[in-house]
Parts: C-alpha cells; structure tokens; sequence
C-alpha cells in the first residue's frame, strides 16, 4: 500500500511518518512526503496512491488546489488545526480529519476507519468539505425557502419538503400537501446548502428527504430502487445513481 503525505511541518510529517511505520493495520510499501502544492500535484499525477493524509494549509497555498490541479482518486484524512466547526463540516461530508496536535491512538483509529470506507470515498466530497472550510458561508444550512404562490410570498421549512426535482432548467419544490413550487436554483447547487442528514441527491433528478423513504428495494447491486411514502413526479421508478449507491447506505446508515 502506497501512503502520500502532504505536509508542510517537519516535524508533523516525521511524526506521522514514523507512526506509519511502525503500525501493523496497513501494509505499508511505501511513504511519499510532499512538503507544497507544487510537489502533491507531482504526486498524485505520477504514482497510484491508495491512501493521503494532507494539511489544510500548506506553505504555497491549500489542499483545494491539488484537487483543481490533478485527480486525486483515493481516500483522504485530513490534518488540520481547525476548530469544532470545522470538525462539524468535515462529520458531514464523512471525511475522516486528525485534530493538530493528535495522538498515536487517534491515527490508528483513523487508519481502521480507513479500512472501512476505502471502497465508498467520494472524492467529490472531499473537495465540498475544503470548499465549505474555506468558505464558512457556503456552508450554512438553508432551513427556510421563499417561493412565490400566486400574489403571495411563502416560506417553506425544510421539514415541509418532501423531494426537490429538476425539470430541465428548472427545479421544483414538492412539499407533503402535494403542491410543488418552483425555486430560483439548481439541483446542483442547492444540495450543498441542505441539512445532509436530511437530504440526499439520490440522481440527476431527485433530492429527496430521508422522512418520506418508504422502502429500498435492491434489484441487483448495481440498481436500487426507492419507493416514496407520497406520488413521484413521474411514473418512472426512482433509481439512484451508481456512482452513489455506497454513500446512499452509509447515509441511511446514520
């Protein structure tokens, strides 16, 4: 197993490095310490890494920018000296994270997580977690979404929401009454400013609600499909997307 570290401390790399070594969780191989940006993007371009620790701020600029630059295809922990809000981001998008200063213990717990969700990571929402660290306000969960209903403004809670469509351009509010209401947004954008424990984009398509699930019917285990408690748009069964199977049960899961 090939680990990449990217950090800028000497003495955090050394730590972790040696730590590494010495453990017997992981097979290890091979270390490869990257100390900027600049020689992460050389990294993860030149070498299959199956596993990456990485410091939010390093001394040429952040994490986010080795994600913009080249693909980085396997799990990430991060290490960062940020505080319990931080954290919180990091809970949402399920990205394991080492708090500055950790203990032996701690990256060991983070090493048998990794076992576990090695063959779920979702490299986008690594990339969502930086993004919402360095942009606390994109973080903000939305509870509340002004629609306009004839001559009248309403504001709908988010408790109210059963799923969001996306009907060609435009995206839909559906709400326990039956009634829909189209909203100023993406399906795309708009998931990020959702509760996550309530909310998931299931497709292209759907973001629905975890209180309106009825059942999971597993066709095959590339096909699941979801039976809603209230009508679907469309007469078409509600399928998730492949690539989100995984995360999909491990939301269910929480």
């Amino acid at each position: 197993m090939k680990i990449a570290i990217v950090e800028d401390e000497y003495l955090a790399s050394s730590y972790l490095k040696c730590i590494l070594e010495k453990q017997n969780i992981l097979p290890v191989t091979e270390i490869i310490v990257s100390k900027s940006v600049k020689e992460a993007v050389v990294v993860f371009s030149e070498n299959n890494v199956d596993l990456a620790f990485m410091d939010i701020h390093l001394g040429d600029g952040k994490s986010l920018e080795i994600f913009e630059k080249t693909t980085v295809s396997c799990p990430v922990i991060f290490i960062t000296a940020y505080d319990s809000y931080a954290i919180t981001v990091f809970k949402h998008f399920t990205i394991d994270y080492l708090l500055k200063p950790f203990e032996e213990a701690e990256l060991l717990d983070a090493l048998e997580k990794f076992k576990k969700i090695k063959n779920t990571f979702n490299t986008d929402s690594a990339v969502q977690s930086l993004v919402a660290i360095e942009n606390p306000d994109t973080c903000k969960i939305q509870r509340h979404f002004l629609v306009n209903h004839g001559y009248k403004l309403i504001s709908i809670n988010e408790t109210e929401i059963t799923y969001f469509v996306a009907s060609g351009k435009h995206l839909f509010i559906y709400v326990n009454s039956g009634n829909s209401y189209l909203y100023n947004n993406t399906l795309t954008d708009i998931i990020h400013t959702l509760d996550p424990f309530l909310f998931f984009k299931v497709n292209r398509k759907y973001i629905v609600s975890r209180n309106i699930i009825k059942e999971v019917i597993k066709h095959s285990n590339q096909k699941i499909e979801l039976i809603l408690t209230v009508p679907a748009v469309e007469s078409d069964p509600i399928i998730i997307s492949k690539k989100e199977i995984n995360n999909f049960k491990n939301w269910l899961d929480q």
